[in-house]
């Protein structure tokens, strides 16, 4: 059965790149602009889950699927997400939650 889940987003802008990652998956991609990466990041999110939910790699999609990133990026997101929602800072890094909708083996 399908269940809602949240996945979070952090990116940083740094030398004219900005780099997005999913960290629920420890997913990430690169491009020169925002709305790049945010098409790069979910498009190799929806292969990541169809790949781990109906792919070859299905037979390991409880792994896949409950991977994370390591603590000191969910770190930075908290702590970027902290500062915005706060102080309304914009300073070259994004985080954002996205809810996607798949079953978990």
């Amino acid at each position: 059965m399908n269940k809602d889940h949240t996945l979070h987003f952090y990116g940083e802008l740094r030398d004219g790149q900005w780099t997005l990652m999913c960290l629920n998956f420890t997913l990430a991609v690169q491009a020169e602009s925002l709305p790049e990466a945010k098409f790069k990041i979910n498009q190799q999110v929806d292969m990541y889950l169809k790949d781990a939910i109906e792919g070859q790699d299905r037979a390991h999609a409880r792994e896949l699927l409950n991977r994370s990133a390591p603590a000191k990026y969910w770190l930075k997101y908290y702590w970027h997400r902290a500062t915005k929602t706060l102080f309304n800072v914009r300073d070259g890094h994004i985080t954002e939650n996205h809810h996607r909708s798949f079953a978990v083996a």
